[in-house]
């Protein structure tokens, strides 16, 4: 899934960008991505796969992917409940490094995939999770050891259970 965090993430490498601009100014094989930006075929090569599995390019011969779907998105109001931009709908695209910010983000997490007082095995607590996080910057597993550690998941004698959120 193409998001705003995922494009300019792509584009923040330049070499990636390099090819980026070559592929919309018209080149669309490898050997005319690598001309055009001046870059070493393979290198090129890699940032065209990237570039593709970011959504940005598509097709062969490789041409640009169509944003406009992605560009309508941007018009729309953030919700001003401090999840964005780490949260869009039940997709958890990244984690804030500041510890309250965190913990808000994963109290939301928590409160939206488990029920409190409820045992899981670690088995459904990870398919909960992954959904989360398909598409984001963060891994089910790294966020299941933050709920452990925020105290938002008690682990023991194989199990998880949600715990009550405070109030």
């Amino acid at each position: 899934m193409t998001t705003p965090e995922t494009v300019v993430r792509a584009l923040a490498e330049p070499t990636r960008l390099r090819a980026f601009a070559a592929v919309v100014l018209g080149a669309g094989t490898l050997a005319d991505i690598a001309a055009a930006s001046g870059l070493p075929v393979k290198d090129a090569g890699t940032a065209l796969r990237k570039l593709r599995e970011a959504g940005l390019v598509e097709g062969e011969p490789a041409r640009a992917a169509d944003l406009k779907p992605l560009a309508a998105t941007l018009t729309e109001q953030m919700p001003s409940d401090g999840l964005a931009p780490f949260v869009r709908g039940e997709k958890l695209i990244s984690l804030p490094v500041a510890h309250e910010r965190r913990r808000k983000i994963l109290e939301h997490v928590a409160s939206h995939a488990f029920t409190p007082q409820t045992y899981y095995e670690e088995k459904e607590i990870n398919e909960r999770l992954h959904a989360w996080c398909d598409g984001g910057e963060v891994d089910h597993v790294t966020i299941r050891r933050y709920l452990v550690d925020f105290g938002l998941l008690e682990r023991g004698g194989g199990l998880y259970q949600a715990q009550p959120l405070p109030m």
